[in-house]
């Protein structure tokens, strides 16, 4: 069976290093959409989160604006929009606006998940009930306002601007349940495997089995998301791997902090209990030299069937993490005339 072509896109969650800036962070942002587009990523998604301080990123829909203004042909989303947090109308008014502004190039990826604790998302949105019942409601309100058939009986209910088209739709999965409701609706699925390490390919299979078409996707389409760091030797693979382990552990263990140096960590030495958690947790994270990550990531898509991964990366030096977009882009040759 020949290879896939895959394409690779990335997650960014705007983490606030040390020593640094929410500004700081929104900026390296910016940067890594321009750098991305210039490598030949294929997409460009920015994430939700709420009430902390190392994650700057609370506003995918306006970042996005700013996004758009700085590149020309990387596709751009929400990776995602938590849709509880928010009014049906506003988030298909605000991709609306979007997909106005930055015509054929607007996914809006969505989740159901608080991006941070309860209590701030009931603050966002008082009537959030937490429930799927809730959920579906939103979804199916969510496309009454993009196919402009929502209305009262005192008339119709427009999602304005009036745009020629609308954004792509994702749905953000680190579970069966979701997958299913992505493929109820005729929607993307995004496998959040940097979440749930243990998410399996029977996920994809049961989304392609269930997919309904829908207006705006004939076909099932499904990527996978995973946290990819790739080094230039493998004594950097090693540390790069060290630092991951240890960031992940610290908000296992709800110390949520930045992104440690080698330097400050090189001499910890992990407990039993430890090892455990890393253990458990290393379906989320690839971690190697080039060609070491190219053929790990190579084999999770022929495993989950898919044409495309989203890299999420998270690390001390800004340095070490644009080169390992750069080497990531050699591996695949990635070039700008393949979107």
């Amino acid at each position: 069976m020949a290879k896939k072509n895959i394409k690779l896109s990335v997650l960014d969650q705007s983490i606030v290093r040390k020593g640094f800036t929410a500004r700081d962070a929104v900026m390296e942002t910016i940067a890594t959409a321009k750098f991305a587009e210039n490598l030949g990523y294929h997409r460009f998604w920015v994430s939700e989160h709420h009430n902390s301080d190392i994650i700057a990123g609370s506003a995918p829909e306006l970042l996005l604006v700013k996004l758009g203004d700085e590149t020309s042909t990387i596709r751009l989303g929400s990776g995602g929009i938590m849709l509880p947090n928010h009014s049906s109308l506003k988030v298909a008014e605000n991709f609306r606006m979007l997909e106005t502004l930055f015509p054929g190039r607007i996914d809006l990826g969505m989740g159901r998940a608080p991006g941070g604790d309860r209590i701030t998302a009931t603050l966002l949105n008082p009537s959030n009930d937490f429930s799927e019942e809730r959920y579906l409601t939103q979804l199916e309100h969510l496309q009454a306002f993009f196919t402009d058939t929502a209305g009262t009986q005192y008339g119709p209910i427009l999602a304005v601007p009036q745009s020629p088209g609308i954004p792509a739709q994702w749905i953000l999965s680190s579970s069966g349940g979701s997958s299913s409701i992505a493929a109820r609706f005729g929607m993307g699925l995004a496998v959040a495997k940097f979440i749930n390490g243990h998410a399996s390919p029977d996920m994809v299979a049961a989304y392609r089995k269930q997919f309904q078409p829908s207006a705006q996707m004939e076909q099932p389409h499904a990527f996978l998301a995973i946290s990819v760091l790739c080094a230039p030797t493998e004594e950097k693979a090693n540390q790069l791997r060290k630092q991951a382990h240890y960031f992940f552990l610290q908000f296992e263990k709800g110390q949520f902090m930045p992104p440690p140096s080698y330097e400050e960590i090189k001499d910890y030495e992990f407990s039993y209990d430890e090892l455990a958690i890393i253990e458990r947790n290393k379906g989320r994270i690839v971690v190697g030299t080039q060609q070491e990550v190219k053929e790990q990531l190579t084999q999770l898509a022929e495993d989950f069937d898919v044409d495309e991964i989203m890299i999420t990366s998270m690390t001390h030096s800004r340095d070490d993490r644009f080169k390992s977009f750069e080497l990531l882009a050699e591996a695949f040759e990635l070039t700008t005339m393949e979107r």
